[in-house]
């Protein structure tokens, strides 16, 4: 591949790239709004219609229905499954990515309209630019380069585009592994550009991810809201029993105080300690991008990184069934909701930490010795995705470790594939990239994994600060324009891959 020819062409392309970006973002793609589906079916077919531009096949897979919960139903949008290239000499890189966004109003505290690209100051600001919609148009303004530049496509490529992601990829699963031996057949590799930079100027490959377990913890104390000053003073308050357990689960520094998790957390060896040591990332830039006072870390790198990456976390979301509208109400409640997660790591799984949560729980509300009713459990068992950075042999690695249900995946970064993406980022930034892991869950990693038994990356392309799911977000022209050639660089290191 002449890289020089590719480059030149994608920085004298730049105002057509940011065009197609803007075409994007005007699409209000939101999938956690009913009225907003036959936007994110017009975002799947405007993305099918330029890879079928691009010579690639297209199919739009029907994934049934989504319910409500007001009881109605809905159909999920189609999930887009594109071919590019059937040569058997060729490697097989299959690429996912998401074309829905997440809810955003100029009233929410945006400076500019969310569905509208406004480039300033060497930013596109707009819903979707970051997330996920610049980086999926990296892909397809790749090929384009590299066929504008009478290039040969190096590799075979199969695009998975869905439009569900931000409201838990529902039909997605089931999908992929109904196309296990059909569309999916032949996959060599898996890469997912669906996350960031640790930073804000030096790249990364990210080689894990926590998981997440999410439980409710609901208190009863009587058939319907009461008036607090008829009947304050005469019942055990749901609110009070509520705020009392919710404070049982964590400390002031951060601790879990439930039994039991800690221990199922896979020790940190010195090895893996002093991978942090050289990681690009500065604590009090960090401290000073979020806006708090102190970080519970007080600065140490080392420590900030892995209390993001490798350590467990406890947060609590919030309460339903209380008073939170502005002004006042002196009401007491009947029922309470209290919401929290807890973001999972290897060694834990789903099934062992929401039997160490319920369990401690419960053992919390006898000391109570409230006559209310309380009821605790899991909604929502995640997964946790890492990469070995040691492991010699990444079949034994696939063979134990492999898991199904929410248990830990192991395999090897210093796969060829991960070395491949590595030398694509130092062919376009000049660096050799940092090697991360991420405290945030993407399902979707260990689906694909297990449902094609391949290596999977994560190449990110937008930077730290692009305020992902947040009001203003932004990518940075930078990463935008590197992001394609760092894609299209990558897809020539995969056509190398000889394993």
């Amino acid at each position: 591949m002449d890289l020089l020819k590719f480059f030149k062409y994608v920085d004298e392309h730049q105002t057509h790239y940011v065009s197609l970006l803007r075409e994007a973002v005007e699409i209000k793609s939101v999938s956690a709004w009913p009225e907003a589906r036959p936007e994110i079916v017009k975002m799947v077919h405007w993305v099918g219609d330029r890879l079928k531009k691009l010579g690639a096949t297209v199919e739009y897979r029907d994934v049934g229905e989504q319910e409500l919960p007001s009881g109605q139903k809905l159909a999920l949008p189609p999930v887009l499954l594109g071919q590019l290239g059937t040569d058997p000499a060729k490697r097989t890189l299959c690429v996912y990515g998401h074309l829905d966004v997440q809810p955003a109003a100029r009233e929410d505290g945006w400076a500019t309209e969310p569905f509208q690209l406004i480039e300033k100051d060497g930013q596109l600001f707009g819903r979707g630019a970051t997330d996920d919609k610049g980086p999926v148009l990296c892909w397809l303004h790749a090929v384009e380069a590299l066929q504008a530049t009478g290039q040969d496509i190096p590799i075979n490529i199969k695009f998975v585009f869905e439009g569900m992601e931000e409201s838990g990829s529902e039909g997605l699963d089931d999908l992929l592994a109904a196309e296990k031996d059909k569309f999916l057949a032949g996959t060599d590799f898996v890469c997912i550009s669906d996350n960031y930079w640790l930073g804000k100027k030096k790249p990364c490959i990210t080689y894990g991810l926590r998981g997440v377990c999410y439980f409710f913890i609901e208190v009863q104390c009587a058939k319907q809201d009461l008036h607090s000053g008829i009947f304050g003073g005469t019942v055990h308050e749901a609110m009070s029993d509520l705020m009392y357990m919710m404070n049982t689960l964590v400390d002031a520094e951060g601790r879990i105080l439930v039994d039991g998790l800690k221990e199922q957390v896979a020790p940190l060896t010195p090895e893996e300690r002093a991978l942090y040591k050289d990681i690009d990332f500065d604590p009090e830039d960090y401290r000073k991008d979020i806006g708090t006072n102190c970080c519970i870390q007080k600065g140490d790198k080392a420590e900030t990184l892995m209390a993001r990456w490798r350590h467990p976390s406890l947060s609590l979301h919030g309460v339903h069934g209380a008073f939170s509208e502005d002004g006042a109400k002196t009401v007491i409640p009947m029922k309470v909701t209290g919401k929290f997660s807890i973001r999972i790591v290897p060694n834990m799984t789903p099934e062992s930490v929401e039997k160490c949560v319920v369990e401690y729980l419960n053992k919390q509300w006898k000391k109570r010795a409230s006559p209310n009713e309380m009821k605790a459990f899991m909604f929502h068992g995640g997964r946790c995705w890492v990469t070995d950075l040691t492991c010699p042999d990444l079949c034994v690695c696939r063979q134990a470790f492999m898991f199904h249900g929410g248990r830990c995946w192991v395999t090897d970064p210093h796969h060829p594939h991960y070395q491949a993406g590595a030398r694509a980022i130092k062919s376009v930034f000049g660096v050799e990239p940092d090697l991360t892991r991420e405290g945030g869950s993407i399902p979707v990693t260990l689906t694909f994994q297990e449902v094609t038994g391949k290596n999977v990356m994560l190449l990110p392309v937008g930077a730290c600060d692009d305020g992902a799911h947040s009001q203003n977000e932004k990518i940075n022209m930078t990463n935008y324009i590197q992001g394609i050639k760092m894609l299209g660089s990558y897809m020539n290191e995969v056509s190398k891959i000889s394993e």
